[in-house]
């Protein structure tokens, strides 16, 4: 933008002020032409027959000058070099606006790349700040803020002519488009295949915007009773605030991909101010790589963001989007309903043909019924024919296989017997032997035992030289049985021995 700039002196720029006295000399011959060059060194020259008249302070050999003195020079400079509005080239690093006095003070700078090469303040009297803002509005669809390149500085501005900064937004927008277009990311979203039934949206708006509620009451009070699953997604939509805002709740989204099937950004009822953050290169990178059809709907009527160039689809107003998803429902609805016209047309062409088929197969079968009954009826008779002739020869057959049968098993009990005969008679003659010989064996097991028996009798035992102590004709097992003064009979193998306990 170009502002137009009036030289006016201020204390404000007192530091960019000494230091254009220091050299203004250069700058005039370089800026100024050969008139403004003799007015500054004029200025410097009474500055210093000022000294030669009253005694000035030094330090190191050089004169020391009073602020008032450096502001008069320099005011006397600016006063009759620059005797009407320039324009020059800045950008606005702050604003420094202060509601209450209506004033602004920016800081001006010139940059060499990401480097500040100038600095200077300035200010814009609550007077002339508020009918600039407004045309700047008006052209550039973004209010007068930081960060905005403009043409003019003077230490009081007057005017400032926002087409520059136009034509700067137009320019950044274009490159933004070119880079997208370089990444081959410019079409992505547009490529998107949008939902028959876009039943499930995702919207970013605000709450309390009309937009967002004129959207709603288009979907909720649709005369077809389409019914939609919406869910707000709160962020900013106009500013510089509102790329981080809307790319936040995009990366919430996305984490709930599968919970939807279309985005939507709608605004509405704020005017075509603060636009410009739909030209940011890193929001409509977002949207044209966004895995979801986003449909835009930001509330203008002029120019298209980039927002809305790489957008699956963009509309004027938020109703307008709220129409288009009503219309993807009409649709599918007028698809469904020739579907089953078609389908109703071809089921009763088929039922049709279907008839007229039986029709022509009664017809036939009311003909051939009685020739093919004759037919039957004869193989019928043959059948029975052959039926009869079959059980005769079947029973006579069965007949003889019976007999023979019988004859067989007559043979085969005849042989059993025989044989069971034979081993009867050879078990009778082997029985009086293996009873001898069990007898025997169980003998010689008894006397086995009884040895054994003998052995371990408690006569033999004493014979070994043991004995039985006994008290009241019972064995004494243990010394804890007895107590001093019984009496105890001690078996011996031969005779017997009576003690007493003491």
């Amino acid at each position: 933008m170009t502002c137009n700039l009036r030289g006016i002196y201020s204390l404000s720029s007192l530091g960019e002020a000494t230091r254009a006295k220091r050299n203004f000399p250069h700058t005039s011959s370089a800026q100024c032409g050969g008139k403004q060059a003799s007015q500054a060194q004029r200025s410097v020259g009474e500055m210093t027959n000022k000294d030669n008249m009253q005694e000035r302070e030094t330090f190191n050999n050089h004169t020391v000058y009073s602020l008032s003195d450096v502001a008069m020079s320099i005011h006397k400079v600016i006063e009759r070099t620059y005797t009407r509005p320039y324009y020059i080239k800045a950008e606005i690093l702050k604003l420094n606006y202060y509601p209450y006095s209506g004033h602004c003070y920016p800081e001006l700078v010139e940059r060499e790349g990401n480097t500040i090469k100038t600095e200077m303040r300035a200010v814009i009297w609550s007077a002339h700040f508020n009918d600039i803002n407004r045309r700047f509005t008006q052209i550039t669809g973004e209010p007068l803020k930081e960060n905005i390149r403009i043409h003019g500085l003077a230490l009081h501005i007057e005017d400032i002519e926002p087409s520059y900064t136009l034509g700067e937004m137009v320019r950044n927008r274009q490159e933004v488009i070119e880079r997208l277009k370089k990444e081959k990311v410019f079409g992505l979203n547009k490529s998107l295949t949008m939902p028959l039934i876009p039943k499930r949206v995702a919207v970013i708006s605000v709450e309390t915007s009309k937009g967002y509620s004129d959207f709603m009451q288009t979907l909720e009070q649709n005369e077809q009773g389409y019914r939609f699953h919406t869910e707000l997604f709160p962020s900013i939509l106009q500013g510089e605030k509102a790329i981080t805002g809307i790319m936040s709740q995009l990366e919430r989204i996305e984490a709930r991909l599968s919970e939807f099937d279309v985005v939507v950004i709608v605004r509405g009822g704020g005017g075509d101010v603060g636009m410009s953050c739909y030209d940011d290169y890193g929001l409509t990178h977002r949207v044209a790589t966004f895995p979801l059809p986003i449909l835009t709907g930001i509330g203008h009527s002029t120019n298209l963001t980039v927002t809305d160039m790489v957008a699956h689809a963009n509309f004027i107003t938020p109703t307008d989007v709220a129409f288009s998803l009503l219309e993807c429902f009409r649709r599918f609805e007028e698809q469904l309903n020739d579907y089953i016209t078609k389908i109703a047309q071809q089921a009763q062409l088929r039922l049709s043909e279907v008839k007229q088929s039986l029709i022509r197969t009664e017809t036939a079968f009311q003909y051939k019924l009685p020739k093919v009954i004759g037919i039957y009826r004869n193989r019928l008779s043959e059948v029975h024919k052959e039926l009869i002739f079959k059980s005769k020869e079947l029973t006579m057959n069965q007949s003889f296989q019976l007999k023979s049968l019988m004859q067989d098993i007559g043979k085969q009990m005849q042989l059993h017997m025989r044989r069971e005969q034979q081993r009867l008679e050879l078990t009778a003659e082997r029985l009086p032997k293996n009873i001898q010989t069990c007898l025997r064996k169980r003998a010689s097991e008894c006397d086995n035992i009884d040895e054994k028996l003998h052995l371990l009798s408690p006569k033999n035992v004493l014979k070994r030289g043991y004995s039985i102590t006994m008290k009241d004709g019972k064995a004494v097992r243990n010394v804890t049985e007895l107590t001093p003064g019984d009496h105890l009979v001690t078996q011996l193998y031969e005779g017997t021995i009576n003690s007493v306990v003491e």
